[in-house]
């Protein structure tokens, strides 16, 4: 990734902040609705001394220049020494944010982090310092979304990158000294972290799959772990062998990489709460002896994108020192045709017992899940949360950017209203009982799949159920389409891995360490 920036809250008055860029919002004004030459196309927000600094003319300049205030719009203005900051950058919120509890877009919160993150992939090569006003409207979704928004991942570019550190400064907020400049500065260590975070993920979806194999995905979840202060245990194939883990083992049999199984625990002293997270690290997938076609196959180099968000998630949990005990447990293979793949017909044993009929192996990541989720339920739970790019069939349901959350009832509405929090998205799906029937093996306990097209979402949750144990309060977060961005960036989101659900995971745990 590129050089994260410095950041710091700064109490300057914008108009005179020492900076190469002066970020500022804009909303749609009523004249944007044709109601009349003397409304204002665009309304300033937050910007009132930028504004004063132009004569009170800056929104009239803003509109000659066809300014809507759409969300992500953005307008460069020189300044021509009206304020400090020689170049001004206007963006867009769009319209004002729905109340609270309604429906019909996002808050303003989410509005400010979009905005951002539009901003700085916006930013000029050449400027190292940066003011942004949007804090004034919610300093943590400023700085996640500016945090977010400068991510670059450049690691196999040949042309040398500009290494030298940004700076950005977010003014508008209290700053000075005392308890308001103490909450602010912790307001935005926290969301550094919680942004930080989400950027080690996409590091590692971003990162080529010859180059993150099950051994190399678990060297680097070790480290990460390490570095932190995590307990880390790796159980390599000899050991997954001995443990009796007939998914993992399976899926990972047609591959010359052998799989892992990695767990990483935080602790606490003060914890009262045990939370398990699993995420599905299919560090490639072709779809094994059921090959996928060739188009778009390289799309699954992020198959592993659940297993990285819950590495990073975990690790952000130590680093925030959440009062609870949280253990991610992390299946990897490479999922290959080979003479020494596993086929369709074939039975798996899996770890615990249970036996799986295999009828497609490119349903391979409820495998190496249910192995984890029954090792995860050894430990004793309070809550288990499990993320994977599971099935297409999200992506036809529920579009490119809203995961699919089912599990048990209560606490899938719970992970869902952490995700509409968050920013992420998501929405609660049932588990319909009559599509279990669908799921039942002529030689096995249960079938990897059904024999039909529909549903397929919801009966993978399904399967995915009968490895939890009884009373365990369980959610499954589907983010196939959420978590690699296949088309242009938008907002905060650029182009190849994106780290969801990072922050809707880290949220869940901040419920759960408040409100037990």
């Amino acid at each position: 990734m590129s050089t994260p920036p410095d950041l710091e809250v700064s109490d300057v008055d914008a108009q005179h902040a020492e900076v190469d860029v002066l970020v500022v919002g804009m909303r749609p004004g009523a004249g944007g609705d044709g109601a009349g030459d003397d409304a204002p196309a665009v309304v300033l927000v937050g910007a009132d001394g930028v504004d004063a600094a132009f004569s009170g003319e800056l929104a009239a300049l803003l509109a000659l220049t066809g300014a809507t205030g759409k969300a992500e719009e953005v307008v460069k203005v020189p300044t021509r020494g009206a304020v400090t900051a020689p170049l001004l950058l206007v963006v867009g919120l769009g319209p004002e944010a729905p109340a609270p509890g309604t429906q019909g877009g996002p808050d303003v919160e989410e509005q400010v982090r979009r905005a951002s993150g539009a901003a700085a992939r916006a930013l000029p090569k050449q400027a190292r310092r940066i003011g942004t006003t949007l804090s004034s409207l919610g300093l943590a979704a400023a700085v996640e979304g500016t945090v977010l928004g400068l991510y670059a991942f450049t690691e196999y570019r040949s042309a040398a990158g500009d290494d030298e550190r940004r700076r950005v400064e977010f003014l508008g907020a209290p700053g000075g000294t005392g308890g308001a400049a103490e909450r602010e500065n912790a307001t935005l260590a926290d969301a550094a972290l919680t942004a930080r975070a989400v950027c080690t993920a996409r590091d590692l979806i971003n990162t080529p799959p010859n180059d993150l194999y099950p051994a190399e995905f678990a060297r680097r979840a070790t480290e990460l772990g390490e570095t932190v202060g995590l307990e880390v245990d790796v159980l390599d194939e000899a050991a997954l062998a001995e443990g009796g883990y007939g998914g993992v083992l399976g899926v990972g049999g047609g591959s010359s990489r052998p799989p892992r199984l990695v767990r990483l625990r935080h602790t606490h002293p003060d914890a009262t709460k045990k939370v398990a997270l699993v995420g599905k690290g299919i560090t490639f997938d072709t779809g094994g002896i059921s090959i996928k076609p060739a188009a778009n196959m390289d799309h699954m180099t992020s198959d592993m994108s659940g297993a990285a968000c819950v590495v990073a998630t975990v690790c952000l949990a130590a680093e925030m020192g959440l009062p609870l005990d949280v253990t991610a447990y992390v299946p990897m293979a490479e999922n290959m045709p080979s003479g020494t793949a596993y086929r369709p017909g074939d039975v798996l044993t899996m770890y615990g017992g249970k036996t799986v009929e295999v009828l497609n192996t490119d349903a391979e990541g409820r495998l190496v899940l249910g192995d984890a989720i029954v090792r995860a339920c050894e430990d004793g739970p309070d809550y288990l949360v499990e993320t994977s790019t599971l099935t297409g069939a999200q992506l036809v349901a529920l579009g490119s950017r809203t995961a699919g959350i089912m599990g048990s009832d209560e606490f899938r509405d719970r992970v869902t209203a952490a995700a509409t929090s968050t920013g992420e998205g998501g929405w609660a799906m049932p588990l319909p009982e009559e599509l279990r029937a669908d799921l039942d093996s002529r030689v096995a306990d249960i079938a990897n799949v059904t024999n039909h097209r529909f549903g397929g979402m919801l009966a993978a949750g399904i399967f995915l159920r009968e490895f939890v144990a009884e009373g365990v309060p369980w959610a499954h977060v589907d983010i196939a389409g959420p978590a690699f961005n296949t088309g242009g960036p938008h907002g905060y989101t650029p182009k190849g891995g994106t780290g969801q659900p990072v922050r809707t995971l880290t949220a869940v745990l901040a419920d759960i360490a408040r409100n037990g």
